[in-house]
């Protein structure tokens, strides 16, 4: 079994060991190096992606430039819940930021597996909820804070962004050009 799918599923008391052999068989983890586009807008998408290890990047191209949706780290997933009911293209593009190593899900690997883990469909949920309710705060928290409040609730909360994430993709993401960022990082470094 992959170490990384491993000590992810170490997590879970809700599976036994073989439950967890199971799943070990039938999770597909696949490793893909920085750059590596898992998605291209206009893709049919017919997978998700949970990070075990490194980071992903979505964006969306706006009169050529690249605009950062969001990044996904360990034990985050990158879904597109709009495509899971209705299947339709994609809308953004989802890179490897750094080398990534991933469980590969799609919808019919799932169905077989929740039939056979009543517990993992219930695992799944409850990280679906989890999942949502960061995707919530964070869009809330965007619409109702100015550029400088983005980047002081990542120096805040996720600091991990400033040392793996380059700053242009920091500027992008808070939405604004990287000579704002690097004004906005000077009047914090003076207050």
């Amino acid at each position: 079994m992959n170490p990384y799918l491993a000590a992810f599923l170490d997590q879970f008391t809700e599976f036994s060991p073989e439950e967890r052999a199971l799943l070990g068989k039938h999770l597909i983890v696949n490793t893909f190096e920085k750059g590596t586009y898992l998605v291209k807008e206009g893709d049919q998408i017919s997978a998700c992606f949970f990070v075990l290890n490194g980071c992903l990047r979505a964006y969306k191209l706006v009169d050529g430039q690249e605009k950062t949706t969001e990044f996904y780290f360990e034990n985050e997933a990158a879904v597109f819940y709009s495509t899971v009911s209705t299947p339709s293209s994609a809308e953004l593009y989802l890179v490897a930021a750094e080398n990534t190593v991933c469980i590969v899900g799609a919808d019919t690997d799932a169905s077989d597996l929740y039939s056979q883990l009543p517990a993992l469909e219930k695992v799944t949920r409850v990280m679906m909820e989890q999942d949502f309710g960061k995707t919530q705060a964070r869009l809330t928290h965007f619409i109702t804070s100015s550029p400088e409040e983005r980047y002081m609730e990542i120096m805040n909360n996720r600091k991990h962004l400033l040392q793996r994430i380059p700053q242009h993709q920091i500027a992008s993401y808070i939405g604004v050009t990287p000579e704002s960022l690097s004004r906005i990082r000077k009047r914090l470094l003076v207050q």
